[in-house]
């Protein structure tokens, strides 16, 4: 059974960082594509990076500069650093892993930035 568990998040004052980890499990990972995503209240779901297999990595220019998204395929997990946080990042953060016919979520992890 395929997993994506989400950790990290938390309460941050603005300016502050944090980091996410989704840990990945289930005979899945390596081939494929990986992402994470955000969704605050009332908004639809958004892209924030994505990174290939091959460790190609793109990421809308909102977060270009503040975010950055790694992998590490030893540990089957993919990492989210995210410096300079505004209140506005506010959100649940997804991650996906997708390709070759796989589309799997995790459950989500809060970010939370205080002004």
């Amino acid at each position: 059974q395929v997993q994506l568990v989400e950790s990290g998040g938390g309460l941050v004052q603005a300016g502050g960082s944090l980091r996410l980890s989704c840990a990945v499990s289930g005979g899945i990972f390596r081939g494929n594509a990986m992402g994470w995503y955000r969704q605050a209240p009332g908004k639809q779901r958004e892209l924030v990076a994505v990174m290939t297999t091959y460790g190609v990595t793109n990421l809308p220019n909102s977060f270009k500069g503040r975010f950055a998204i790694s992998r590490d395929n030893a540990k089957n997990t993919v990492y989210l650093q995210m410096n300079s946080l505004k209140p506005e990042d506010t959100a649940v953060y997804y991650c996906r892993a997708y390709g070759l016919g796989d589309d799997y979520w995790g459950q989500g992890t809060q970010v939370t930035v205080s002004s």
